[in-house]
């Protein structure tokens, strides 16, 4: 049976671009399950399955409806336990739950600073006045204003990544020796920022950027499948 998700899209149906979304596209490769797409753009999200949740990821699994990206991901590895592990276990559940806390404190608020703008122009004209009035109302100042503290604040950002890149000198992978659901919360992130902004966060030498390559390399190089931004 093929899995339903409501992905994330702009004006270009090929481009998506929502981090939460791409750890759940990583999650359902890693499980090597048959998933077929829904492009939706923001106005778009409160349809989704009967108004079942405000944002997206949203997963159809025959008669199951699940929201969230990490409830998504837990309910994959229980209801498909006989392929590869999301978690490798209870340890590996509250890591990632930690991961996702760490990710969502320190690379989000970054990433938005640095490509809000750019986010606000992959919208058509309607999601675009959307975008701009609701972010601009969660931040408290205008798009251009929140973007134009990224140069300042880049040094800061790339030292806030020590503690992944400490981990990835012993290790390819957050999961270890290969990925688990802890490293598509953490490439969701970037993906998110190299499909939205030509931007550069990291340096090409810095073996977060090598990480990040590598799990563009997975399954068939699906995180490749949509260009960066140029």
């Amino acid at each position: 049976m093929t899995i339903l998700l409501y992905d994330l899209v702009g004006r270009d149906t090929t481009r998506p671009f929502s981090p939460h979304c791409w750890k759940v596209t990583m999650a359902l490769a890693h499980k090597g399950l048959d998933t077929s797409t829904v492009p939706t753009r923001f106005l778009e999200v409160p349809a989704v399955e009967g108004g079942v949740s405000k944002t997206v990821p949203v997963i159809r699994d025959g008669e199951t409806v699940v929201t969230d990206s990490f409830a998504i991901a837990l309910y994959l590895d229980e209801a498909y336990p006989d392929r590869p592990t999301l978690f490798d276990g209870e340890g590996g559940k509250t890591t990632a739950r930690f991961v996702e806390r760490w990710s969502q404190l320190t690379i989000h608020p970054y990433v938005t600073s640095a490509a809000i703008m750019d986010l606000h122009t992959m919208q058509d004209a309607e999601n675009a006045a959307y975008f701009r009035q609701s972010r601009e109302q969660r931040l408290g100042k205008r798009l251009e204003d929140v973007m134009a503290t990224r140069e300042a604040r880049l040094g800061t950002f790339r030292a806030s990544l020590e503690p992944l890149r400490s981990t990835l000198f012993y290790q390819p992978f957050i999961g270890g020796t290969s990925p688990l659901f802890a490293d598509y919360i953490v490439f969701g992130a970037l993906q998110w920022a190299r499909i939205a902004s030509p931007y550069q966060l990291v340096d090409d030498g810095d073996v977060v950027a090598q990480w990040f390559a590598r799990c563009l390399d997975l399954h068939g190089g699906l995180g490749r499948k949509v260009a960066a931004a140029a």
